[in-house]
């Protein structure tokens, strides 16, 4: 049974980040008081290998509410190094979906509407949007500290495409806002190569050799703190074994799935979402829980081809208990729920009780 969502998606983003977090992530509750820190996260060891990737977890106050509710791993929403204006409301919709969303359907058009409904699939659609560095060092500062024993925060960021940048420039702010990452105190970081809301298709992950340079400048800044490189979902077998062999030892840890994109549209056929470059959008929850098992398995026998050590990180479509027991038996070290967190903000706790 769907909960009161903790982002309220009737709400803009400025509401939910003044007022949120909302229903029972707003009470304060800490659940998980007993737990035992056993399982390892890039070096460090938490009360359980599961918790929330980039996008719902706004600012500090979300952070804490998800820790509080036994999402030990919880992750920064993505930020920049300058200030980045967030999409016209409305951010998230349900969207209709019978079955998985496969490649063939995400090439055709899908319906949304605001009637939220199990099995939950949804689109969202931000941009991307970041406060001044001046508020989210401070703010990301204070959550990295509210963490418990055996609970981390995970800082999560991308660069900035900007008109007439050269691609050294553009790399380079992955390097500046890489090293504002470590000044506010961040253990573990998470680089963002898959957004596909900011208005174009050439997702950074795709171009292989400059995701490996950013990864590498990004290292060069952090030292030892743990990187995660952020990723899509690949069909090309090839391109994906090629990722992995160059930059897997490069970085510790990789993130799949983002989301799967797809032109999504009202009853009437218009376009869902309004403003320029919107008519796509990322899709994510039930539907796409295909796509990140499958790369769960593919990233852990690419592990093993390579003699690699990168922890993965399954994200997409964990909506229930049994989705993350799936994702562990398809390779992945942790699991992570963004859309059934939203909805479920008893999930860490549904799923804690199980592993005992």
């Amino acid at each position: 049974m769907l909960q009161t969502p903790f982002y309220n998606p009737e709400k803009s983003y400025e509401e939910n980040f003044q007022n949120g977090p909302f229903g029972v992530f707003a009470d304060g509750e800490v659940l998980g008081g007993q737990d035992k820190s056993k399982y390892d996260f890039l070096g460090y060891k938490v009360n359980s290998p599961f918790g929330i990737p980039a996008g719902p977890l706004v600012n500090g106050n979300f952070v804490r509410a998800a820790l509080n509710k036994g999402f030990d791993i919880a992750t920064y929403k993505t930020v920049r190094s300058g200030k980045y204006p967030c999409h016209p409301w409305p951010n998230v919709l349900s969207v209709k979906i019978e079955g998985d969303l496969t490649l063939e359907k995400a090439k055709g058009k899908l319906i949304a509407d605001r009637n939220y409904h199990e099995p939950l699939s949804i689109t969202n659609s931000f941009g991307v949007p970041s406060f001044e560095p001046e508020f989210w060092q401070k703010d990301l500062g204070e959550a990295i500290k509210d963490a418990r024993p055996g609970q981390i925060v995970v800082a999560s960021f991308q660069g900035t495409k900007k008109a007439g940048q050269s691609a050294e420039g553009y790399i380079n702010d992955y390097a500046k806002t890489a090293r504002m990452i470590k000044e506010a105190g961040a253990k573990a970081v998470e680089v963002n190569l898959s957004c596909p809301n900011e208005g174009s298709n050439n997702l950074l992950c795709f171009d292989i050799d400059r995701s490996v340079k950013v990864a590498e400048v990004i290292k060069k800044e952090i030292g030892d703190i743990p990187l995660i490189i952020k990723i899509a979902y690949y069909k090309d077998e090839d391109a994906l074994r090629t990722l992995v062999k160059k930059i897997g030892f490069v970085v510790q840890g990789i993130s799949a799935i983002n989301t799967i994109a797809a032109d999504v549209v009202d009853e009437k056929g218009n376009q869902a979402l309004p403003g320029e470059g919107r008519l796509k959008s990322g899709v994510c929850g039930h539907a796409i829980k295909w796509a990140g098992l499958d790369m769960a398995k593919r990233l852990k026998k690419l592990r093993e081809e390579f003699n690699y050590s990168f922890t993965i990180v399954g994200v997409g479509g964990v909506t229930v208990p049994e989705d993350f027991f799936e994702y562990r038996a398809a390779g992945a070290d942790i699991v992570m729920s963004a859309t059934g967190a939203m909805w479920n903000p008893y999930l860490a706790k549904e799923i804690k009780e199980r592993l005992r």
